[in-house]
């Protein structure tokens, strides 16, 4: 077998290795008992000189992080635990 051939297997089984790790590993999901996104995005809203939801990120240790600004362009970073929806 020539070597040019050699590294076009090892390359395709790497590619088809990564593919079929990437579809079994398990991606967390907040638990079924947690508040609705909604409902800890109208609470981040109730909060002194808030302005706007710049973005919305689940983190797989499991509580969202809410970033947004205040009315004095204050960039604010929360963590919200998904069911409580207290800050951690």
């Amino acid at each position: 077998m020539s070597r040019t051939k050699a590294l076009y297997l090892i390359a395709a089984a790497t590619l088809i290795g990564g593919q079929a790790y990437a579809q079994t590993a398990t991606s967390q999901i907040p638990p079924q008992n947690s508040k609705k996104l909604s409902q800890l995005v109208a609470s981040v809203e109730q909060r002194d000189k808030f302005q706007y939801v710049k973005d919305i990120e689940w983190d797989d240790d499991g509580y969202y992080q809410i970033t947004y600004y205040t009315s004095d362009k204050a960039k604010v970073e929360i963590k919200l635990d998904p069911v409580s929806g207290q800050p951690r």
